[in-house]
């Protein structure tokens, strides 16, 4: 019995510290593409927008599965539905990101 309590600790441990490092690599990328499309517009890129976006959208990635990996420790159905909708939001930001990609790669082309 108290094997199992430590293993299960130890997963817990081991998925919070992937959760941190999921939500730091998100929010690192999202950080370093804000400065290179800052860099971008002071320059006048025409494909500031693109890589904007191609950054916001890899940064979301990362976000969401920083939240998937929180529906392995979440112990509350209420917890479950609030986390339920972050992640069909972040999805469908991703969905709208994705899709103002191929139509700024479309004009560029």
């Amino acid at each position: 019995m108290v094997f199992l309590e430590n293993c299960e600790e130890l997963f817990k441990l081991l998925v919070q510290y992937s959760i941190l490092l999921f939500e730091f690599s998100g929010v690192s990328i999202l950080l370093f593409t804000a400065v290179k499309s800052i860099w971008g517009c002071i320059k006048r890129d025409e494909h500031v927008r693109l890589m904007l976006a191609k950054g916001i959208a890899l940064a979301l990635e990362f976000k969401l599965g920083g939240e998937v990996l929180r529906t392995v420790i979440v112990r509350e159905w209420s917890e479950m539905a609030i986390l339920g909708a972050i992640i069909v939001l972040r999805g469908l930001l991703t969905f709208l990101i994705h899709w103002e990609i191929k139509t700024e790669e479309a004009n560029l082309s």
